[in-house]
């Protein structure tokens, strides 16, 4: 046995003799490897000053494509937010820079909310960080095992209609 995951395991198919070892070590493994990714998260989260939910917005623009704008009601439908609690969330970042609104081109009445190039470069900075992490991560693993847990993970978990894996 080498580690909690195994101590763990030792001591609950000797309590529970029903369990399987097999789907436990899975789990476990699993869940251990989602609190590492949330921790990675955090701790870039940490270090660019984002919170969570202003990170959110900066990468629901940036999925947009260029030019990285939308509509305030549009970006509060993708983020599942109210138009208020929206408009909470962009004030401290226009402050900052990393977003801007304006007014659209045709129709001043209509309002636009684009990623600025300073918040282009946040969120950029944000998502190496993350990945230097995710990549230390499966760094034991060799390119042909990476692509077959990917397979194998692709067969476990369904599709998750097309929303980002980072929301």
């Amino acid at each position: 046995m080498d580690g909690s995951v195994d101590r763990h395991l030792e001591i609950w198919t000797r309590e529970l003799a029903w369990l399987d070892p097999l789907t436990e070590a899975i789990m476990v493994r699993l869940a251990t490897a989602s609190r590492h990714l949330t921790q990675a998260r955090k701790r870039a989260l940490a270090d660019s000053g984002l919170p969570l939910g202003r990170f959110k917005i900066l990468l629901a623009l940036r999925r947009l494509g260029p030019p990285y704008a939308t509509s305030p009601s549009r970006l509060a439908d993708t983020l599942g937010l109210t138009r208020g609690a929206l408009s909470v969330r962009l004030g401290p970042l226009e402050r900052a820079g990393l977003i801007e609104r304006r007014h659209h081109t045709g129709d001043r009445r209509r309002v636009e909310v684009r990623l600025t190039d300073a918040g282009h470069e946040a969120l950029e900075r944000h998502l190496k960080a993350e990945n230097r992490d995710e990549t230390d991560l499966l760094a034991p693993l060799t390119a042909d095992e990476r692509h077959t847990l990917d397979h194998l993970l692709r067969k476990l978990l369904p599709d998750d209609g097309g929303r980002g894996a980072r929301d």
